[in-house]
């Protein structure tokens, strides 16, 4: 893994020239740069390291009217070079950068005091000294300091065997943390884009820290927030192609597809990043650094600590920036005993995030750093799920204990995706929910018989009462809890119908009249396109009584609350739909022409069928599911 460094400091201290001077590289890249003699946007320079290794660097630009920059290349680095020139020494901006540094949480890390050949060793000296204190409230604490001339070379020699410490502190770095490997193996790939731009005859090229990973030429990405799939048609590094990149450092795509990226956006294979317009964030003080007392001037360096319900902020997110309020709910700031407040921000714009992001907050105007922290919920709860987040369970989500924040999370929004597909049809799902759907359950089938096709999305409703969830997922949750109460006994199945246990023991013999009116719906209901079932009920003078024991018996399925086929047809249509996914991919339409039937029935049948396994639905129309498929090798085997 390539580590990267990003430097920091103040304007004219040298650290452009210090690059230049330990890789060869100019990183002043823009013409303006040059004729200015100062860094405007964000450069980049490389290290080749006696073993072989390389480090990467990110200079940033030090003028005050530039923080945005410095914070689109310190937004994806591992490690810190923080330059403090001897005959200036500490900064307004050496100031900023440090108090910008420990807000993204960097740890790791080497300062370097240059020019030295300006100034007598007793300068020097105290430069040094200077530099240790302010290192020493922060998060660089136990960052060396070096003396360094990038003009007489001296110093150079130990700053590199300094950088060669960074880059092994970066992978010893504690898991989950940037730059380190997270329990379970390597992340998806994932890149925030920094540079963005068009060249003739190869389209849109991008550039940006590459986290996770591997990542190899031609392999599927997608572009947020926009959402747009994407392929990365060509990768380069350092300025030469390669297939493949094993994880970290600068990478430049060569993409193919749709959308238009630009700074700011995140290309990832990761599912967990996602467009959103709200965040949640645990974020902790910027440090004093500066001598005065309360900073009030356009440069001054540390804005107020905490951050007023509805106030103004600036949010940097990765190399994204984006202004935001603090929310003014009472369930909106949560203050932590150890200093620390989880703030909920509203931002102006949807941008890209994942929870475990670092962020910082800044004041609008007059500038300053406010603090700066992580994101601990990228999606947070709306609707019912909104009036589950507790201050308890909020704090929880800032929790070091992955399983408490795991647990928080699940409680607070009801209904969570499974990490592992596991769960109930796919969900982590709170106990109090779940504890609710059964009392539901119970009470709904314990006086007679109840159809799956209306207690699935009764109980789907009991749910979005209760949580924030789609229809679709709430029904199939729904369903899993009761194949669970079946599993346990609390609940009998027969056919489409449960019940209470007894409830169907104790139900009496049919008399004759009912027997001959639950026939005459049965043949009512053997059509591709029967009427209601409430209709053809009335039409055959079948009572609920008959229209339940039809169910229990297997010889009615019901689809929907009034939508119910004879069982023999259902099992014609259903061989019709496989057939005919066979050929390619079934569209509805296809199936309304081969049955000779109207969408309505079509999409319910098309429904079940996926429900079931028996078909599987795509963007691209439905195929055969694993039940067809389970079906057709044992018939082979049985034939063979």
């Amino acid at each position: 893994m390539t580590v990267v460094v990003g430097t920091a400091g103040h304007i004219d201290h040298g650290k452009t020239s210090l690059l230049r001077a330990l890789t060869g590289i100019d990183a002043d890249r823009l013409p303006e740069e040059r004729r200015r003699g100062m860094t405007i946007d964000v450069g980049y320079a490389h290290l080749r390291l006696p073993d072989g290794d390389e480090i990467d660097f990110v200079d940033v630009p030090g003028h005050d009217r530039l923080v945005g920059n410095m914070l689109v290349g310190a937004g994806e680095i591992d490690a810190a070079l923080l330059v403090v020139a001897a005959d200036d020494g500490p900064r307004a901006q050496t100031l900023e950068h440090l108090e910008l540094l420990d807000g993204l949480g960097i740890g790791v890390g080497v300062a370097a005091v240059t020019k030295v050949d300006l100034v007598d060793a007793g300068r020097a000296a105290e430069v040094v000294a200077a530099v240790r204190d302010l290192l020493g409230r922060t998060t660089l604490a136990d960052s060396s300091v070096v003396a360094v001339s990038s003009t007489t070379g001296t110093g150079l020699d130990e700053l590199r065997r300094a950088l060669e410490g960074v880059r092994v502190a970066v992978h010893r770095a504690v898991p989950g943390t940037v730059g380190s490997t997270p329990p379970g193996g390597p992340r998806p790939p994932r890149l925030a884009v920094d540079r963005a731009f068009s060249v003739r005859g190869r389209g849109k090229v991008v550039t940006g820290t590459l986290r996770g990973g591997p990542l190899a030429r031609g392999d599927p990405l997608r572009l947020e927030p926009a959402g747009v799939e994407v392929r990365a048609r060509e990768l380069q590094v350092h300025g030469a192609p390669v297939e493949r990149v094993g994880g970290g450092g600068r990478v430049a795509i060569n993409l193919a597809g749709g959308g238009q990226p630009e700074r700011g956006d995140v290309l990832s294979g990761d599912r967990s990043v996602r467009a959103t317009g709200e965040l949640i964030a645990v974020v902790r003080a910027a440090p004093r650094l500066d001598p005065a007392p309360a900073p009030t001037s356009r440069t001054g360096v540390t804005a107020p600590w905490p951050p007023a319900p509805g106030s103004a902020v600036r949010v940097h997110l990765g190399t994204d920036a984006v202004d935001a309020r603090v929310g003014r709910g009472r369930r909106d700031t949560v203050d932590l005993p150890d200093g620390r407040r989880i703030l909920r921000l509203r931002l102006a714009h949807t941008v890209a995030a994942a929870d475990g992001d670092r962020l910082v907050l800044r004041r609008p105007s007059p500038g300053g750093t406010i603090g700066g922290g992580i994101v601990i919920d990228g999606l947070p709860p709306i609707g019912p799920s909104r009036r589950r987040a507790r201050p308890d369970l909020l704090a929880g989500l800032a929790a070091e204990d992955a399983a408490v924040a795991s647990a928080s999370r699940i409680a607070i929004h009801g209904v969570v995706p499974a990490a592992d597909g596991a769960g109930l049809a796919g969900h982590d799902v709170a106990e109090d929910v779940v504890a609710a759907v059964e009392r539901a359950a119970d009470e709904a089938a314990v006086e007679s018989p109840v159809s799956l096709a209306t207690l699935r999305p009764a109980l789907g409703r009991t749910i979005r009462r209760l949580v924030t969830v789609d229809p679709a997922n709430a029904a199939a949750i729904a369903g899993a809890i009761v194949d669970g109460l079946v599993s346990t006994g609390r609940l009998v199945r027969q056919g489409d119908l449960v019940a209470r246990p007894g409830v169907f023991e104790s139900r009496r013999e049919l008399e004759p009249q009912t027997v001959a009116a639950m026939e005459a719906l049965e043949r009512a209901l053997a059509v591709p396109a029967p009427p209601s079932l409430a209709e053809a009920a009335r039409v055959a003078g079948c009572s609920p009584e008959g229209v339940r024991a039809l169910e229990t018996a297997g010889r009615i399925v019901r689809l929907e609350p009034d939508l119910a086929y004879a069982a023999s047809t259902l099992r014609e249509l259903e061989s019709a739909a496989i057939r005919l996914a066979d050929a390619g991919p079934l569209s509805p339409a296809a199936f309304r022409d081969a049955t000779g039937t109207s969408r309505k029935y079509v999409m319910a049948i098309l429904e079940e069928l996926d429900r079931r396994g028996v078909l599987r639905r795509t963007p691209a129309g439905h195929f055969r599911g694993p039940r067809a498929i389970a079906r057709t090798a044992i018939a082979d085997r049985a034939d063979a």
